[in-house]
């Protein structure tokens, strides 16, 4: 603690480190120049860094300089269940580890206070369109994850500086927004940022507060949970001004998409985004939240807003109390972080949007990025007239229409435009197509409550949105079933049957087994493709219906004006609702039950929670990185979807017979997600996407989907996990090869523990998504980039090949990918190894993060 900068913060009884002084003692009026997120990286530093090195990392700051790590200390980490859940899986197995070395396991705790919100693990199994869907979920819900859930509340009570929220309570994001984060934190005496890490890729939510808070992986949350400084270099930073506004009729989903699109075209993949201009000032903080949340959508790592009137309102209407209201802006305008003083601030790099371009989008199929306007969809290809045939599905038939996920729900004007756009159908006499399965999935229990107020919750009802979870649903590929007569249609007729969800995510293969494809879109615009029931629809122009004088129906005579939507939140959102909902969730109750003991009792024939291995056997050996096969050659922008889905495990698959052989009935096979506290089932999820492409297996000349895998040196094409179980019992080392973008999506540490297991030492790729690869370092496994013009089409990769890996590993050391063919021929190929700062290097020398930490933990016990 540099104890020099500490000074008493004015108007209050509490002290602040000097961030300000702090740099423009290095270099005068340096401070002036920093971004936003500088400011608060640098008062991290000085409250946080070692003085003797406190100089030297804050002249990175400084001199935009990358050729030093420097440390970061977040003030908390958030968890969903399901990577929360695996990283509690790994201390409790940590502490047995540790236990059978002589260590005591109840010194394992997280230092960092942890909050773990179960949300991830409820499937919509009744929809929208069942009065009873809410109980009848949730009773599910609890019936399925009784192992999951019995974990986590040994968790609760065996750890310290862990909290849970349990489920049925809203999404981790959106209670993060409208309640976790205080903004400016209090901790002894000491005001200062808050900051955080989410084991979510979507945790840059509360990026609109102005809190630094990132996605990271499960791996790397547990390094940060048990006390390690998350080392960076100063990431690219990128000012993005906007300008304009938005027209009228346009939605904050129609801009996020455009924005995701533009943006990733600016090629932003790593960089912290800092948005600002007049544009931004306008923007209500719901929208910039939604902004905000589609960071990895777009790939940046940050999407911060600065500090400004619109926080403070926000902060006062999700009742937050007064005096941490005021403490907010007290602290932003003394230390630097208040809009108006950022006005000098300088960035590597410059953007500008104009908001008044956006016009009705939607995104899709497959990538959030892959834009169209709503009035081109005919244009595209995708949508068209169709011909209806009493009794029958149509082309394109929509069968999962879900408002969902954290993105919009968030977002008052988004939830209250469905509706009013479902009083305004349900005026005229539309309704729901039969076939679509609708839902209305909150993020937070405050939605329901305003939308009660505002006299629409019933509205929604009548056109099949009833509440059926306060969850994140659909978007996480938790749809749930289909009623079994509209699925064995769509088998019988080999339908291309589509999914429209309010979400972030569309990936192949996510949303449900039988939609083949998914589109984002706006909440009214799900509510009115579940009345217009096909994708092969002008949704713009088509006639949606008659009303009762046979008068025909378009959208534009059901879309609800802004003035009227504007009105209706002013009304209808209120700070009391906040208060009801969070005031008792975050109580804190005594715990006065019994006991529980430090190391957890494994059940065995659990297939959700199980012993992790990763101090036994061949991960506990070397990693030569000699003679390695591929396991699969990959096109540009894997998702960690491919490599570890998480959506409705289906009986023919490896993990599906695993769970019968178990003894499991299919009904309760449950996702792929909520199976990852078992490594022996979720390891049978790695490739399990029946979307893949595998380069080495090809059927008449071209790539064949699915699955599959080819063994070498036989030529055998099998199912993947057959390919994976050969290979561990041959003890072969494997090595990936694949292009641009790999790992893109969600932080999902399976994605990485999965090839790993499998025997996985290396992956060569053109590029990879920032949250993947720390997990890949994490789990052992390293990441290797081809230089620029190399790729597997020029080096003539078929798969058939072996590899070895030459050189010293440092950070971003250039080392030798020697490619051995089958015809004898060798060929060395430089790489660059993405161990990418000393502490990633010592991480993986170790075997991952948590033999780092188990080594380092009996040392110092040892010296005690």
């Amino acid at each position: 603690m540099n104890t020099e900068f500490r000074k008493s913060l004015p108007g209050s009884r509490l002290d602040y480190f000097d961030a300000r002084a702090a740099v423009d003692a290095i270099t005068p009026g340096a401070y002036a120049t920093l971004p936003y997120t500088s400011r608060v990286l640098a008062e991290n530093l000085v409250r946080r860094c070692d003085p003797a090195t406190l100089n030297a990392s804050l002249s990175q700051l400084i001199e935009r300089k990358r050729d030093l790590d420097f440390p970061w200390f977040p003030a908390r980490v958030v968890c969903h269940d399901i990577l929360g859940q695996t990283a509690l899986v790994d201390l409790a197995g940590l502490r047995d580890a540790i236990a059978l070395q002589g260590g005591d396991p109840a010194q394992v705790n997280p230092v960092v206070p942890t909050q773990l919100i179960v949300d991830h693990s409820l499937a919509v199994e009744a929809g929208g369109f069942d009065p009873d869907a809410f109980e009848k979920n949730r009773a599910i819900e609890d019936r399925r994850n009784e192992d999951r859930f019995h974990f986590i509340e040994w968790t609760k009570k065996a750890f310290k500086n862990v909290d849970v929220i349990p489920p049925g309570n809203g999404i981790m994001h959106q209670i993060n927004l409208e309640k976790m984060s205080p903004v400016i934190q209090v901790r002894d005496g000491v005001a200062f940022p808050d900051t955080c890490v989410g084991t979510d890729s979507h945790t840059p939510h509360v990026d609109a507060l102005g809190v630094i808070a990132i996605g990271v992986g499960g791996l790397e949350a547990e390094s940060v949970m048990l006390g390690r400084a998350s080392w960076m270099r100063l990431p690219e930073s990128v000012g993005v001004e906007l300008t304009g506004k938005l027209q009228p009729g346009i939605t904050a989903t129609d801009m996020v998409l455009a924005l995701t699109e533009f943006l990733r075209q600016q090629k932003v993949v790593g960089a912290w985004l800092e948005f600002f201009g007049e544009g931004a000032s306008a923007l209500t903080l719901g929208d910039r939240a939604t902004i905000s949340n589609m960071a990895p959508e777009y790939g940046a790592t940050a999407a911060m807003f600065y500090i400004d009137p619109q926080t403070i309102a926000y902060l006062k209407l999700t009742g937050r109390e007064d005096a941490q209201v005021a403490l907010v802006e007290q602290y932003a305008r003394q230390t630097g972080l208040w809009a108006d003083d950022l006005k000098g601030a300088k960035y590597e790099r410059g953007l500008t949007f104009d908001l008044s371009s956006v016009v009705r989008n939607m995104a899709g199929p497959s990538n959030p990025h892959a834009r169209v306007a709503t009035s081109d969809l005919a244009a595209k290809g995708i949508s068209g007239q169709w011909e209806e045939v009493p009794g029958q599905m149509p082309d394109g038939a929509v069968i999962i229409a879900a408002i969902t996920s954290c993105t919009n729900t968030s977002n008052p004007r988004n939830v209250i435009a469905a509706g009013l756009l479902a009083r305004n159908a349900n005026k005229l006499g539309l309704s729901r197509k039969p076939w679509v399965k609708s839902s209305l999935a909150p993020g937070s229990k405050t939605v329901a409550m305003y939308l009660e107020e505002a006299g629409l919750g019933h509205e929604l009802e009548k056109l099949g949105f009833g509440v059926v979870a306060f969850a994140c649903t659909t978007c996480n590929g938790m749809s749930g079933a289909l009623d079994p007569v509209i699925q064995q249609e769509i088998i019988d007729r080999d339908l291309y049957a589509t999914a429209v969800l309010s979400g972030n995510r569309n990936f192949d293969g996510r949303i449900h087994p039988y939609a083949k494809q998914a589109f984002l879109a706006s909440p009214p615009l799900v509510v009115a493709y579940a009345i217009a029931g096909t994708i092969r629809f002008d949704i713009e122009k088509d006639v949606l219906g008659l009303d009762a004088n046979g008068k025909e129906i378009r959208l534009k005579d059901i879309w609800p004006s802004d003035e009227e939507i504007d009105a209706v939140v002013k009304a209808s959102v209120k700070p009391e609702q906040f208060r009801k909902v969070y005031i008792p969730m975050f109580a804190i109750h005594e715990d006065t039950g019994p006991k529980v003991a430090p190391l957890y009792e494994w059940r065995p024939q659990s297939t959700y929670i199980r012993r992790p291995p990763y101090w036994e056997g061949a991960l506990a050996g070397a990693r030569p990185l000699k003679g390695m096969r591929p396991l699969a050659v990959l096109p540009d922008n894997i998702t960690t979807d491919h490599l570890s889905p998480s959506n409705a495990i289906m009986l023919d698959s490896a993990a599906g017979e695993y769970l019968a052989k178990m003894g499991l009935p299919e009904v309760d096979f449950n996702s792929y997600a909520t199976h990852r506290g078992d490594h022996l089932t979720a390891q049978r999820a790695t490739f399990a996407n029946p979307k893949l492409f595998n380069e080495m297996v090809v059927e008449n000349g071209k790539v064949k989907q699915g699955s599959l895998a080819r063994i070498e040196p036989e030529g055998k094409v099998t199912r993947m996990w057959e390919a994976i179980e050969t290979y561990m019992e041959r003890k072969q080392p494997l090595i990936i090869i694949a292009g641009a973008d790999y790992g893109q999506g969600s932080s999902r540490d399976w994605a990485a523990k999965g090839v790993r297991l499998a025997g996985v030492e290396a992956i060569a790729a053109e590029g990879f998504e920032r949250i993947h690869r720390t997990n890949l370092v994490g789990m052992g496994v390293l990441p290797l980039e081809f230089l620029p013009g190399t790729d597997r089409h020029t080096l003539k990769i078929d798969g058939s090949e072996t590899y070895d890996v030459v050189g010293e590993r440092t950070p971003r050391a250039q080392l030798t990918l020697v490619i051995n063919r089958k015809n004898g021929e060798r060929v060395e190929v430089p790489v660059t190894c993405r161990l990418d700062t000393a502490e990633e290097v010592s991480i993986y020398e170790a075997g991952g993060v948590l033999q780092r930490f188990a080594q380092d933990f009996l040392e110092s016990a040892a010296t005690a």
